[in-house]
């Protein structure tokens, strides 16, 4: 079985997919930030790094997919393909910060190696709103995101609200994160979880 978080910057997947694949001793499968050789750059310079960021994205994710399906574990996936596709890149377009050339070409390669894997069995979406995304963000402290501003934030919320409205790939589970604490509340984990398994029944 396939699980993947999506999530806006600073909704909890990270911190969820460890908790997650630790309780259901699931192989987790995290978003590449540290080795990421763009990410400085980018939230420097948006304009100029955009497309090497989302085809770096898009490779890492890519190969987390095909990783996913060929073993014989169950696994959990730190954010999806789709969000870089349907998302990060159309909102890059919008604001100027990617060339509709590089956008066309993004989306070519996008849909090409999108025919070669499967989609997740389940999708867990942490919805939240903007000033709870920017408080984790200032928790944890990552230097290359003190240049996210509070109009990016909003731009990325109103296209996952509008993809997610539309999502029909698998099994969807929407959770509401801006009211409870699932790392420090062990109830809110146990809510969670209790989601999860009534959805993973039905599978």
């Amino acid at each position: 079985m396939h699980v993947a978080i999506a999530g806006n910057i600073g909704a909890g997947k990270t911190t969820l997919t460890g908790m997650l694949a630790k309780h259901y001793s699931w192989e987790p499968h995290f978003e590449d930030v540290l080795k990421n050789p763009y990410l400085d750059d980018f939230y420097e310079r948006m304009e100029r790094w955009s497309f090497n960021l989302q085809i770096y994205f898009l490779n890492s994710r890519f190969n987390q997919m095909i990783d996913c399906s060929n073993k014989n574990k169950d696994t959990i996936q730190d954010r999806t393909i789709y969000e870089d596709a349907y998302i990060f890149a159309p909102n890059l377009l919008s604001m100027g910060l990617m060339t509709n050339r590089d956008f066309k070409n993004y989306e070519s390669i996008f849909k090409t190696l999108k025919s070669f894997v499967k989609d997740p069995d389940l999708l867990i979406y942490l919805r939240s709103n903007i000033p709870n995304l920017v408080d984790q963000i200032h928790k944890r402290g990552r230097d290359y995101e003190n240049s996210i501003s509070i109009e990016y934030l909003s731009r990325l919320n109103e296209r996952y609200e509008a993809w997610i409205q539309s999502y029909d790939k698998s099994n969807l589970l929407i959770i509401d994160v801006d009211d409870i604490d699932f790392v420090e509340n062990k109830e809110d984990f146990k809510s969670i979880v209790a989601q999860i398994d009534a959805k993973i029944n039905k599978l």
